[in-house]
């Protein structure tokens, strides 16, 4: 189909380049020049746009929710195998 069909028909490689800068993005360490190319890029861009949006929806989800408690039992056997014995939260009672 030609482009006329589809006005929003870009160059998929642009995508996938600013793209694989998102989590730079959405952390801000993302430099300011390919900051503000990727921020033209999504304006014309509706994927890009809600793949951007998705994520940091997701993240800040995530961000939102507590972490969860590690068992003692696999916390023991955690330290030890890192060797952090000195580390571990004492038990009770120690």
């Amino acid at each position: 189909m030609s482009a006329s069909h589809h006005p929003h028909q870009h160059d998929q490689d642009a995508c996938r380049r600013y793209l694989s800068s998102l989590s730079e993005y959405a952390d801000g360490t993302l430099s300011d020049e390919l900051c503000q190319e990727l921020e033209a890029h999504m304006a014309t861009c509706e994927n890009c746009r809600i793949v951007v949006n998705t994520f940091n929806k997701t993240v800040s989800l995530y961000h939102q929710i507590p972490a969860p408690e590690m068992p003692s039992a696999v916390k023991e056997r955690l330290y030890k195998v890192l060797h952090l014995e000195a580390y571990s939260p004492a038990k009770p009672g120690q």
